[in-house]
């Protein structure tokens, strides 16, 4: 059950500001917010998730208990890279109406995002997988409403950069300490 609370709230948090949900945002602002882009984001946000966790089992399924800590601290360090990344943000000024190229452009910003890397790092590290990819489902469901009804009020409301540099070093101190466990070298 804790895998499934800290994905969700993990997912949510680290979403903030994402690629994904800014494109989600600008096509809400200069589209409006359609039930469509809603239903599609959704849809893409659980396919992520699912297979995140599909990846983050099976591949911890293979690795012995140590091995399967330091894939968890890999997994952690590489969404802490993709969040201190800086995201330019491109305003599109006429975006596709066609739900299915947006899906595909946010099916392609997800795969590759720090959150979905949170959830295969809760799914590798779970004793229970599906738990972990079930609130990572909810989380990622819940930064597309975020960037949805939001719009383009999203980027002027929150410090978005700041948040994502924050979390950025929160996840890897926490990526350096699993690994250093890992390794017998802490506690």
């Amino acid at each position: 059950m804790s895998g499934f609370l800290f994905a969700l709230v993990a997912v949510m948090a680290t979403s903030l500001g994402s690629r994904d949900q800014l494109l989600i945002a600008n096509i809400a602002a200069k589209l409006g917010r359609s039930t469509g882009l809603l239903l599609v984001g959704c849809a893409v946000a659980i396919g992520t998730a699912v297979a995140m966790t599909f990846a983050g089992q099976y591949i911890a399924a293979m690795l012995p208990s140590a091995g399967k800590t330091m894939l968890v601290a890999f997994a952690l360090m590489i969404a802490a890279a993709e969040l201190a990344w800086p995201n330019k943000r491109s305003l599109i000024k006429e975006p596709t109406r066609s739900l299915v190229a947006i899906g595909l452009v946010l099916l392609a910003r997800q795969m590759g995002d720090g959150s979905r890397f949170l959830i295969f790092a809760f799914a590798a590290g779970s004793g229970i997988p599906w738990f972990a990819g079930i609130g990572g489902a909810l989380g990622g469901i819940g930064a597309v409403i975020v960037g949805w009804f939001l719009a383009e009020e999203l980027a002027g409301k929150l410090p978005l950069r700041k948040l994502r540099i924050a979390m950025a070093v929160a996840l890897a101190i926490a990526a350096i300490a699993i690994g250093l466990s890992a390794r017998g070298l802490l506690g």
